[in-house]
């Protein structure tokens, strides 16, 4: 018998994910498992660039549409509910296919979290305090101050996960990132992970070009629909926070739009250093893992 298998499709946004996912996982007859922490969102969708209905009825996936904005979803949830999603796959088919750009997700995954103090409540509060009369640009400052190694490492647009780094930092004397494990927890199943990569230049025209796309979808009249959601961590990330700076009179409409262009260039370059830190990654493009052959 073949042993259970995991393949894992890794890269930047825009780079065609879902696409050089679900050829596979129909010729696998199995289902797909998203690992995009933004995609799961139900109120979240042309911002997102969630699978297209199409997609979606071609193969089953899990994590898509499966939690409201409303809900805490994170890393450690993450892990547990991707192994039982992959348990149920393996009682049908001894491969699962995983698909996403959240690297911290599948780092939870592949090697299970990281085991970090609990933070006195006091300080997460007023931490948290200080962030909503500050804004985010004092807590880039405050972790670049304190926590140099964690901002080096690319997630100064998440304030979550910049608040957890300044309150760990804060409480224990050391950076969040010394909490890291040296072995990775062993998985009752082979993992197989494919990075996608297309040359830079063409990565960025589909960037541009998807932000226009979603804008003529609609971006903007789903961006006014959230506005009583704005400050969920959900919210605070490229695509949104860009058109709620153009509707509290910030920016013009297409200052934001070019913003969103240039954050999200910023974020796929961040995907990718991520995972190329990674050596067990096959890179390939596209069309090659499309047509991939276990």
């Amino acid at each position: 018998m073949q042993s259970p298998t995991v393949i894992i499709i890794v890269g930047p946004t825009a780079v065609g994910k879902t696409a050089a996912a679900v050829r596979p996982a129909q010729r696998l007859g199995t289902k797909i498992i998203s690992a995009d922490s933004r995609q799961c969102f139900r109120e979240l969708n042309i911002g997102v660039a969630k699978p297209s209905a199409q997609e979606l009825a071609a193969v089953h996936h899990y994590f898509i549409n499966s939690h409201s904005i409303q809900d805490e979803v994170n890393a450690a949830m993450y892990e547990s509910l991707a192994l039982q999603w992959t348990g149920e796959i393996f009682t049908e088919n001894p491969t699962a296919v995983m698909v996403g750009g959240t690297g911290l997700y599948i780092k939870a995954f592949v090697e299970g979290l990281d085991s970090i103090p609990a933070v006195d409540a006091t300080l997460r509060l007023q931490i948290q305090q200080d962030y909503e009369e500050k804004g985010l640009s004092w807590l880039q400052q405050e972790v670049e101050k304190y926590d140099p190694e964690f901002y080096r490492s690319g997630e100064i647009h998440n304030p979550q996960r910049m608040m957890r780094a300044l309150e760990v930092r804060l409480f224990t004397g050391q950076s969040i990132l010394s909490f890291r494990k040296r072995e990775s927890r062993e998985r009752p199943f082979r993992i197989r992970t494919i990075g996608l990569t297309i040359p830079k230049e063409v990565l960025h025209q589909r960037i541009n070009d998807r932000v226009d796309c979603m804008m003529a979808e609609g971006l903007l009249d789903e961006v006014k629909a959230l506005e009583p959601w704005r400050s969920h961590n959900a919210l605070q990330t490229v695509g949104y926070k860009e058109l709620f700076d153009y509707l509290d009179g910030k920016t013009t409409l297409a200052e934001a739009v070019e913003r969103i262009k240039i954050d999200t260039r910023q974020y796929a370059k961040r995907q990718l250093t991520w995972f190329r830190r990674d050596l067990s990654v096959e890179w390939m493009s596209p069309e090659a893992a499309a047509d991939l052959r276990l």
